[in-house]
This record gives structure tokens, sequence and C-alpha cells, in this order.
């Protein structure tokens, strides 16, 4: 497993050596040891995995209490990954970072507790799968407005269309109003 930091040295993205030949692919996409001895000494408890069509947008969302920290893989399509940082203590406080995630690149991302964390459907649909090291809690869930021009994440919104969201996305809190960690 290939480890690189992001632009926010905390987010990590994992990119597992993939043996392919004639009858398909084997790769490792989680080893608990590697895990903790190269990115965090975390244990996850919850697997999710969500189905979306094209246009879609998931987040921005975090547990205020709880934190969940998410190991990200898409299994079908392709997203555009987000995450911000909700740390008030961190130098990266405010700042995003994203990557695009897909079956065919089979990259995994490690988005850390005290993070928002979204994504954008690129392809026709996609199935993301993602591993969480807290249980959803949900009197602790908030959400980040998607588009906050402090934020300022540019997303890849297909041109000529508005991403299709939840009601909870669209009632989401500015970076200002917003619960965030200390």
């Amino acid at each position: 497993m290939k480890y690189t930091s992001l632009s926010n040295p905390d987010i990590i993205l994992m990119e597992p050596q993939v043996f392919s030949d004639h009858r398909g692919f084997f790769m490792e996409t989680f080893r608990e040891d590697a895990f903790q001895k190269n990115i965090a000494p975390v244990c996850f408890v919850q697997d999710n995995h969500s189905k979306s069509s094209r246009g879609i947008l998931r987040g921005l969302h975090y547990q205020i209490e709880h934190p969940q920290g998410k190991l990200v893989r898409v299994v079908s399509g392709a997203v555009f990954d987000v995450a911000v940082d909700l740390r008030k203590s961190s130098p990266f406080f405010g700042k995003w970072a994203g990557m695009t995630l897909t079956s065919k690149n089979k990259k995994i991302l490690w988005v850390p507790p005290g993070f928002a964390h979204g994504f954008y459907v690129l392809s026709m649909d996609a199935e993301v799968i993602y591993k969480c090291a807290d249980y959803y809690a949900p009197e602790h869930e908030r959400t980040l407005l998607w588009n906050d021009p402090s934020v300022a994440i540019d997303w890849p919104i297909l041109p000529g269309t508005s991403p299709i969201l939840s009601e909870k996305d669209v009632c989401g809190l500015s970076l200002e109003s917003a619960e965030v960690f200390q």
C-alpha cells in the first residue's frame, strides 16, 4: 500500500497494490496493522455502502460528538470526494481537500475525525463503501453547507446543471454558523 498526504497532511490517500491478469484483479483494501502503523491507531466499528446517480451531491456531513473517521472507496463508478477540516486548533481549519475516487483507480481516502465529508457523483451511478471509526449517532449529525463561499470548494459540477441535494444538505450551515471541533 502506498500512503500519500493531500494538501492537509491528516488526509491520507491510500493506493493499494493491484494484481491483475486475464481473470481480473486482486487487491488488499484494508489491513489493520498497516493502517495503525502508517495512519492512525483507529478501530473501525461500522461499514456503510451507498449508491447514487450522476449529479447527486452528498454532504458535507460530520458528527459533533462521536466524530467518525472514514475510510472511503468507490467500488462502482466515480465520485469527487471532499473533506473539510473543522478542527479550530488546526492550521488547516476551514480548508478542504478533494480527490477523484473511481472503481478504476481503486484509490482509498482516509478522512479523520474532526472533518466534514461529502462527495459528488461524476459517473452515471456510483457505489461508495466506507468504514467508520465510530457509530452513526443521528442526534449529533451536522451538515456544513456544500457551497459555503468561505470554504470555496471547487466542485466539478456538470456544466449547465445544479447538484441534486437532500433537504438536509440544502439546509447545511455556513462555516461561520456551524458547530466545530476545538
